[in-house]
């Protein structure tokens, strides 16, 4: 297992979050191979480290519809 030092990361709120403050999705770009994605309003909270690629084919079926019920 890889530790990844999330103390350095930039994150961005998801432009698909409510403006709200309710569902705030937050991601850093700033890893090449995983893809750190919290919840904005717990920025101490977990968080969830998916591969880029894996990341990549989520947001494409986000984008894309694919996704909605």
């Amino acid at each position: 297992m890889r530790t990844v030092d999330l103390s350095v990361a930039t994150w961005r709120k998801s432009s698909y979050s409510n403006q709200d403050g309710g569902a705030c999705v937050e991601v850093s770009d700033d890893f090449a191979a995983v893809v750190p994605v919290r919840d904005s309003k717990i920025s101490r909270g977990p968080v969830l480290a998916f591969g880029a690629s894996g990341w990549a084919s989520f947001v494409s079926a986000v984008k894309d519809g694919a996704l909605d019920a």
